[in-house]
């Protein structure tokens, strides 16, 4: 009878351990369109196969990624940016089924400004009633902008039509127009094109980014504060908030990969480590892969601490 106990004890034991460990079912990470996102996508994904996972690249839109999080058909996302996806990660987690899963150290902010070679095009920057004035707005006129000075935006997917109701809501509309960019690539080519051009250029950037060392300042809108914006009832006359860069995960992948769930809880960057990230392929003209294995290779001591 001690025997048989013995062996139901056993096999229990070694039933709660398969339990307990991680499904061999890939994590499925989504791949959106600007380079940290993207390196930080293949860093994680090189952690868990590290750990002996598997791992998905699943190109996804950076809006709808989260409802797709809800219903399973993506696992994790690792830049959730306030001002940019937080409505749309409040709506989805507000369903069930997506899950905060913490903040990433690093602090984000997400708004138009300029590198600062460009204010002696428009004196008085970095306020934004600097725009108002023909000497400065002048200068940023471009082929394609009709006479107006240009904003270059980020693709129209990131904020839809934001930052067209602020020129309206700030009176800028008579001198200034936004462009929207097909990507992230596109708004690094223009800082290069402007500089190469000797020409006013603005354009829509985020920190933590690579360009935080370079010399880039951004516009001082009114602060914004909750409300504001005219998709949640506001005039639209405010910038954008420092704002947080959040993780999400699905609620059941934590149970089919507990070990993967627990090490992504503890991962958190800071804002020179996403920058480095970013820079990898912007500067250093790395492939994203590339990037993400030479980060990992450095920083081996940051991360291996979060899979134990």
């Amino acid at each position: 009878m001690l025997k048989g106990l013995v062996v139901a004890t056993v096999i229990a034991a070694f039933s709660m351990m398969h339990v307990s460990a991680d499904s061999k079912k890939p994590t499925r990470i989504p791949v959106h369109n600007w380079s940290s996102q993207v390196v930080m996508a293949h860093v994680i994904g090189g952690i868990i196969k590290d750990m002996g996972g598997n791992v998905e690249y699943v190109p996804a839109d950076s809006q709808k990624v989260y409802e797709s999080i809800r219903i399973g058909d993506v696992d994790i996302s690792h830049e959730v940016w306030q001002s940019a996806f937080g409505k749309s990660f409040d709506t989805a987690r507000d369903k069930g089924g997506l899950l905060d899963w913490g903040d990433h150290e690093a602090r984000t902010l997400e708004d138009m400004g300029y590198p600062n070679w460009v204010e002696k095009y428009c004196p008085g920057l970095p306020n934004w009633e600097a725009l108002k004035s023909e000497k400065c707005w002048k200068n940023f006129v471009t082929p394609d902008s009709g006479g107006k000075g240009r904003w270059l935006e980020g693709p129209q997917s990131w904020h839809q039509d934001l930052m067209p109701q602020r020129l309206e809501a700030l009176g800028l509309s008579d001198k200034w127009m936004v462009k929207f960019a097909g990507g992230a690539d596109a708004l690094w080519a223009e800082l290069v094109a402007a500089k190469k051009e000797k020409r006013g250029t603005i354009i829509f950037n985020w920190t933590p980014n690579f360009t935080d060392g370079a010399g880039f300042t951004f516009i001082k809108f009114p602060p914004y504060f909750d409300g504001c914006r005219p998709a949640d009832g506001g005039d639209g006359k405010c910038g954008s908030p420092d704002g947080y860069l959040k993780k999400a995960v699905n609620e059941k992948w934590t149970k089919t990969h507990p070990d993967a769930a627990k090490m992504f809880k503890k991962l958190s960057f800071n804002t020179a480590q996403i920058g480095a990230m970013a820079a990898y392929v912007d500067v250093d003209k790395m492939s994203h892969e590339d990037a993400a294995k030479t980060w990992l290779k450095k920083n081996e001591k940051v991360w291996k601490k979060w899979t134990k």
